[in-house]
């Protein structure tokens, strides 16, 4: 039976923004102490807790729709979960309790938390499979690039519209053994790569700030992950495609789970999230795009972006959190 007040109670994204600013932040408090400790399990869960803990304080009704995987895998913030009050609006949740749980284990750039909020319905429930993403940042005209163009082609059409040549791109690719023919074939038209080890939803968010020299993001990753980085990408400003890349016969199952049918779909940014949507992103270690958990005298401090598709507002964070200390 439906509950009444489903969908009664509208998206106000200015309203819910600080809240899940502060369930970003709370996560990466909660992961401060497993930095450069290398136990990626452990800093996953403490960052799991504490973000799941902060959603269960908002007046929503949240579903996770990207999460920590399926129900019988993952005991939190599993696909499905109900999260929230259970008061104001009905919202899809996607998140990524530490984004980097390697880079967080190992003490390397970029690890983040993340998560994005959106009214009930609106982003897509992508199956655990891999993606292929591009992306690139705001003030082309649109579709400049596309998944059907060859890497060569892709740099050279964008290295068009930018009115350079394509030695003055630079792109950002996950670096990964399936990727060596296309990061060879990109480094044969006299584009620069900055690869990365870990975390593409930071590599998408990359094209869309000026700052970070980042021109394209091509490559696969986690499907989860392009969900989350188009939600970003949509505050911002960009360009993003995906296509859903699949293995064997259970990630088709996955996907026919998930709701999806066209199997061979590209999706645009606007189809990947397909209404208003709020994105929050806290800093667990350094990173191009925030500052990660600095420590001083009984204070932790962190810095968190937040932005909304709706107004194409970013607001940056830093949260001194006072420590208490433990008795003896």
């Amino acid at each position: 039976m439906s509950d009444p007040k489903m969908n009664t109670v509208a998206f106000y994204d200015r309203m819910l923004s600080l809240g899940l600013a502060r369930v970003a932040e709370q996560a990466a408090i909660a992961s401060a102490d497993h930095v450069g400790h290398g136990n990626e399990k452990a800093a996953d869960q403490a960052a799991v807790n504490a973000m799941r803990d902060q959603l269960n304080q908002l007046d929503i009704q949240g579903v996770v729709v990207i999460g920590e995987g399926e129900r019988d895998e993952a005991p939190m913030l599993y696909i499905g979960e109900n999260v929230g009050t259970g008061n104001g609006p009905a919202v899809d949740i996607a998140l990524d309790p530490l984004e980097g749980t390697t880079l967080t284990a190992k003490d390397m750039p970029n690890a983040l938390t993340v998560i994005a909020m959106a009214p009930r319905g609106t982003l897509l429930h992508a199956p655990d499979v891999y993606m292929e993403k591009l992306a690139i940042g705001p003030g082309y005209p649109k579709d400049v690039v596309s998944l059907d163009m060859t890497p060569t082609e892709r740099v050279e059409a964008l290295a068009k519209a930018k009115g350079v040549t394509p030695k003055d791109i630079t792109l950002c690719v996950l670096e990964r053994p399936r990727h060596e023919d296309m990061i060879a074939e990109l480094r044969a038209t006299g584009a620069a790569i900055r690869l990365i080890t870990d975390g593409d939803v930071a590599g998408v968010i990359h094209c869309a700030e000026a700052s970070t020299g980042i021109d394209m993001y091509m490559g696969s990753g986690g499907a989860p992950e392009g969900v989350l980085a188009a939600s970003a990408l949509k505050c911002m400003g960009g360009q993003m495609w995906g296509k859903l890349l699949f293995r064997n016969d259970d990630e088709r199952g996955r996907a026919a789970k998930a709701g999806i049918t066209d199997l061979d779909k590209i999706y645009s940014r606007d189809e990947l999230v397909t209404s208003d949507v709020i994105f929050a992103a806290t800093g667990v270690t350094n990173g191009s795009i925030v500052q990660g958990l600095k420590r001083e005298p009984g204070y932790l401090t962190t810095e968190t972006i937040l932005m909304r598709s709706k107004t194409g507002s970013i607001r940056r964070m830093t949260y001194r959190n006072p420590v208490k200390r433990k008795r003896d």
